[in-house]
């Protein structure tokens, strides 16, 4: 049987304002990229979200990023990699706390909104991510785009290297993500979103923004939680995963 991870981006908040419905989400996905401080989340929400996951025995995920609040980590940023390595590992570790307290762990590492792009092809940004991760724990998978060089590197280094899917981002035809500030960026029709996500687990492959069919081979399905009606529509692609003949389950 076919089986496919379901991860979300959780913690999203910092101090009185949330912007996940983190709670309803975790009844839902295997994994829980939980924000690490650098573009959301603080000390309390990482705490909250860990003990959440933990007793629902979904994966607890570091979602790491370059440190920037103010632009949700989605502004281009400049970091000197060896600072970049240091703070990824500081990233880390503040959750791995909260985690174990939990009675969990961290079990993978994902970067988040412009790192993740960067890594795509930037290889210095990319090296100094794994170096990172391998300060924190020389054993942990990276998440990441097929054929990006971050998991290229992750790889090369030792690093289980896992490939993700994007339900409800639009495609290059070169299997990147379309840039969020063009028109099609995000799906918003919630079948297409299902469909799409069963496609992408059974077969493979995804429709470009350009209409051209491509190959997306990936081990997990990510859900964005931060989008309207995130958790009904997490519910309704699982429950059509499911009754599709796809297995849903944990990578880490």
């Amino acid at each position: 049987m076919t089986s496919i991870d379901l991860n979300a981006d959780l913690g999203e908040g910092f101090g009185r304002w949330r912007l996940t419905d983190d709670e309803q989400l975790l009844t839902v996905v295997t994994s829980a990229n939980v924000a690490c401080g650098f573009h959301a989340g603080d000390a309390a929400t990482m705490r909250r979200v860990c003990e959440l996951a933990a007793a629902r025995g979904v994966r607890i995920g570091a979602q790491v990023s370059y440190r920037d609040l103010a632009g949700f980590g989605r502004r281009a940023m400049d970091v000197p990699p060896a600072e970049l390595a240091a703070e990824v590992a500081y990233q880390i570790g503040a959750l791995e706390v909260f985690a174990r307290a939990a009675g969990s762990r961290v079990s993978y590492v994902k970067p988040h909104g412009a790192l993740y792009n960067r890594v795509v092809h930037d290889e210095e940004q990319a090296g100094a991510v794994v170096e990172g991760v391998l300060l924190a724990d020389a054993a942990l998978p990276v998440l990441g785009l097929p054929g990006s060089r971050l998991l290229e590197l992750a790889a090369k280094a030792g690093l289980p290297a896992v490939t993700e899917a994007f339900a409800d981002r639009a495609y290059t035809e070169e299997g990147t993500l379309v840039p969020r500030g063009r028109d099609g960026a995000l799906l918003s029709d919630p079948e297409a979103v299902v469909e799409r996500s069963v496609d992408l687990a059974r077969l493979g492959t995804v429709t470009s923004h350009s209409g051209a069919l491509i190959e997306v081979r990936a081990r997990s399905l990510c859900l964005h939680g931060d989008t309207p009606g995130a958790v009904d529509l997490a519910r309704r692609v699982r429950e059509r995963l499911e009754t599709s003949g796809v297995r849903v389950e944990a990578f880490a």
